[in-house]
C-alpha cells in the first residue's frame, strides 16, 4: 500500500539507521521485530527464504509496526525489480553491484520513464494501492530509495565510479563477500581486507553518498558509526532465534548439574520465563 518512504525521510534528517536481517521468511518474526524498534528491516530475499508472494506477506506484517522495510532481492533483474516495487516495496538493496554500468541498470529498473525503464501497471498495482494513490509515477520516483552493494575487490576498484551514479542513494559495503573475492572469506579483520575496506570508504565518503555495512570482526557498531557509516544493518532474526534457544539450553543445563531433579528443574525454568 502506498506511503512516504519513513527510511528515506530518517536518512534525509541526517540520522544513523540500525536495522535487523529479517531471512527466516516468517512474517510474525518480521512484525515481531518491527514493533521492538530498529530503524528498518533489511527483509533478505538474496540468501533469505521466500518469492514475491512471501514478500507481500512480510510486507503487510511490517507495514503494520513503526519499521519500514528494506527489501535485498536475489540479483540485479529488472524482471524480479519491476515484481517488488509493484508489490510495495520502497526501498531496495541490489547485491554484487560491480561496476557503475550495473548501477545505473538498477537505478533506471527502479524509476518510471523518462528517468528509467520500470514497467507501469499503476492503475492496479498494490504499491499505488490499487490505483487509488493520484499522481503515484511521481511520487514513486521520488520516493525511491535504492541501495546498491559494493561486494567485490573489482566493486572497489570502480567505487568512485559507482558511487557518482545518480539515485544510487546508499552505499552499502559486503564485507564478508569483499574479503572472499581476495580469498580471505571470513577474515573481515585481516590487513588486506581492512585495506580493501578502507579504499570503498573513502571514494563513498567523498561521493556524499551514504554508506552502510554490517557489523563484523573488523569494525563494532560504534567504531563504523564513528567512520561515517549511517545504514548499519545489525543482527538476524535467525541468529537471533538460535542464540535464545542455545541460552535456554545451557540455562536449563546448568540447572540439571546443580539440583539432579528434573521436576524442580522444569518448575524453576517455567518460573523464570
Amino acid at each position: 500500500m502506498y506511503t512516504t518512504n519513513r527510511l528515506k525521510a530518517h536518512l534525509a534528517a541526517g540520522h544513523v539507521a540500525f536495522g535487523c536481517w529479517v531471512g527466516g521468511g516468517s512474517p510474525t518474526n518480521a512484525e515481531i521485530l518491527g514493533h521492538v524498534g530498529f530503524d528498518f528491516l533489511l527483509v533478505d530475499h538474496e540468501h533469505g527464504v521466500g518469492e514475491t508472494r512471501e514478500i507481500i506477506d512480510t510486507l503487510r506484517a511490517v507495514e503494520t509496526t513503526p519499521s519500514p522495510a528494506l527489501v535485498r532481492i536475489p540479483w540485479n533483474d529488472h524482471v524480479f525489480l519491476k515484481r517488488v516495487l509493484d508489490a510495495g516495496v520502497q526501498s531496495v538493496m541490489i547485491p554484487s553491484v560491480d561496476t557503475a554500468e550495473a548501477a545505473l541498470a538498477a537505478v533506471r529498473a527502479c524509476r518510471y520513464p523518462p528517468d528509467g525503464i520500470r514497467g507501469y501497471a499503476a492503475g492496479v498495482v498494490r504499491a499505488s494501492t490499487f490505483g487509488l494513490e493520484p499522481d503515484y509515477i511521481h511520487k514513486a520516483n521520488e520516493n525511491m530509495l535504492i541501495a546498491v552493494q559494493i561486494e567485490s575487490y573489482t566493486a572497489v576498484e570502480n567505487a568512485t565510479a559507482i558511487a557518482a551514479v545518480a539515485g544510487a542513494d546508499i552505499i552499502f559495503i559486503g564485507v564478508n563477500d569483499l574479503a572472499g573475492s581476495i580469498g580471505r572469506l571470513e577474515q573481515t579483520s585481516h590487513p588486506d581486507v581492512r585495506e580493501l575496506v578502507r579504499r570503498a570508504e573513502d571514494a563513498i565518503l567523498a561521493s556524499g553518498k551514504i554508506m552502510g555495512t554490517v557489523p563484523n570482526a573488523g569494525a563494532s557498531v560504534g567504531e563504523l558509526i564513528d567512520r561515517g557509516y549511517r545504514v548499519i544493518a545489525g543482527p538476524h532474526d535467525v541468529a537471533l532465534l538460535r542464540d535464545a534457544g542455545l541460552s535456554a539450553m545451557a540455562d536449563y543445563r546448568e540447572l540439571c548439574k546443580s539440583d539432579g531433579n528434573k521436576a524442580a528443574t522444569t518448575n524453576r525454568l517455567q518460573k523464570s520465563y
